[in-house]
């Protein structure tokens, strides 16, 4: 089955504006797919491909003149200095949309961008599928949030039908592991199974290096690298706290999220929803699939807000930051089916010490009924995402 993804009309938008597009992302998230699918216009060159790949480090010129005006180019970042030949192309051809490049490495892709096409480049993000895409598939339960994040986004699980506990698995021993060790060297990969592991038990929690350090018996120097190769592989991020100066005791370490609740659950031996349901991280499991829904539309959409999250020294808290050229909006996040007035106060709490009046106040939760109280909206969790 084909799906269509969002992505597509901001790609096609831009294509129009700039020479080369860039298209980044986690492996296994659609991308090869989707461009080829979308995009069948272009000559489709895949640079995992050896002998291709051969031919592009040994001869660039006579490579490129292979090809017609429109190409893509998938792991690009296979070949680094072909880009350096491919910003001759467009700077001496002038025509817009010429090259797509994809890659799932994120950090190498784009360090190459950044040394020879920063300003000739248009750069997009595909994830997993969004609720959006759920929905339009038929793969969405609208009634029960905890099936989805159990089973987790990934295309294969259900264009190919591939059990989320195989899918995981092979895809922490045969991507994960590769990305990670193209990035660092790691010595000792039960140590980095490990490491990986207790991630996840600190999903949507403050993230204390050095702890995670002493738990998992490396340095924290070693676990702030393999920390960061997990990001560049698209598989963790970190959301950082909102502290303008209405508060002196306002909390400045950041959170730590998975862009996959799938990957998380299965991390965390998590199988199916019935074994969640009563499960002390059910909570932070929902604040993360959630926040992973808005990064997830708002890369598919194109669009840049600045997210964070807000917390003080007493334990107020706001989940969820969200600013645009909109406005400023906070959003909670309750994995209950039942509001409870209670579940507004961190809301409460930072408007009463901002002092702003208009704030855009919003409960995501586990139902399905929206409702427009006093306190603020009340969006179920299948409505929220980007406006």
């Amino acid at each position: 089955m084909s799906l269509f993804r969002n992505i597509k009309f901001p790609i096609q938008d831009l294509l129009g504006k700039y020479p080369v597009v860039a298209v980044t992302g986690p492996r296994q998230s659609g991308k090869t797919t989707m461009l080829k699918t979308e995009f069948p216009d272009y000559r489709y060159v895949n640079l995992e491909n050896p002998d291709m790949r051969s031919y592009a480090e040994k001869d660039p010129n006579g490579f490129l003149a292979e090809f017609d005006k429109f190409v893509i180019f998938d792991e690009a970042q296979r070949v680094p200095h072909l880009f350096s030949y491919i910003q001759s192309i467009v700077d001496d051809s002038g025509i817009m949309g010429q090259f797509i490049l994809s890659g799932s490495q994120n950090f190498h892709l784009m360090q190459s961008i950044t040394q020879s096409l920063a300003g000739r480049v248009a750069i997009f993000k595909l994830f997993p599928f969004d609720n959006n895409e759920m929905k339009s598939a038929g793969w969405l339960n609208e009634d029960d949030f905890l099936y989805s994040l159990v089973k987790g986004f990934y295309p294969a699980i259900y264009d190919r039908g591939i059990p989320s506990k195989t899918f995981y698995a092979n895809y922490v021993q045969t991507y994960i592991q590769r990305d990670v060790t193209e990035l660092i060297n790691i010595r000792n990969m039960r140590l980095f199974q490990n490491f990986l592991a207790l991630c996840a038990t600190r999903a949507g929690q403050l993230l204390n290096l050095n702890a995670l350090a002493n738990e998992c018996g490396i340095t924290q120097p070693t676990a702030k690298a393999w920390l960061s190769a997990l990001e560049n592989s698209y598989i963790v991020y970190q959301l950082y706290p909102y502290y303008k100066n209405f508060s002196k005791r306002i909390v400045k370490t950041p959170k730590l999220y998975f862009y996959d609740s799938g990957l998380l659950c299965y991390l965390l031996k998590i199988t199916d929803e019935k074994q969640l349901r009563t499960h002390s991280l059910k909570g932070c499991l929902f604040e993360n699939m959630m926040i992973a829904e808005y990064i997830k539309q708002m890369s598919h959409k194109n669009v840049v807000d600045d997210l964070w999250f807000w917390r003080d020294s007493s334990g107020n808290e706001v989940d969820f930051l969200i600013e645009n050229d909109k406005g400023f909006r906070i959003v909670e996040f309750k994995a209950s089916m039942t509001v409870m007035p209670d579940m507004f106060k961190g809301m409460e709490k930072f408007q009463q010490l901002s002092g702003w009046k208009d704030l855009d106040k919003a409960l995501v939760y586990g139902g399905n009924d929206r409702q427009n109280r006093t306190a603020g909206k009340v969006i179920p969790w299948k409505e929220f995402g980007v406006e």
